[in-house]
């Protein structure tokens, strides 16, 4: 059974820094090709950043220069440090699992097989 579970979320100020985590289990995570999304109220869910299994990056542009993923495979872990927080970063923010070829597009949410069930970041301003 596959379980992908994200921690680290939290109410913080604007500026401020949150280091995301997502746990996986019941899969070979050395395998797939990861990535964080997020979903604020109201919106459609949206992409933030796709980790490949080499740990090579993809970001959005709105997270770009902000945020930084990464992955550790032998813990198999997932990451998402996030820096300089803004209000609009408030969101459900989900990690997600995809067997996927190493150069395919990573911003499509329909192509990721596994999520967790997210974990809130509010900022505030």
């Amino acid at each position: 059974q596959v379980q992908l579970v994200e921690s680290g979320g939290g109410l913080v100020q604007a500026g401020a820094s949150l280091r995301l985590a997502c746990a996986a289990s019941g899969l070979a995570f050395g395998a797939y090709q990861m990535a964080w999304f997020r979903q604020a109220p109201g919106k459609e869910r949206e992409f933030v950043a796709g980790i490949r299994w080499s740990g090579s990056t993809y970001y959005a542009d709105s997270v770009k220069g902000r945020f930084t993923g990464s992955r550790d495979n032998a813990k198999n872990t997932l990451y998402l440090q996030m820096n300089s927080l803004k209000p609009e970063d408030t969101a459900v923010y989900y990690c997600a699992a995809a067997r996927l070829g190493y150069y395919s597009d990573l911003r499509q949410s329909q192509d990721y097989t596994y999520w967790g069930q997210g974990t809130q970041v509010t900022v505030s301003s």
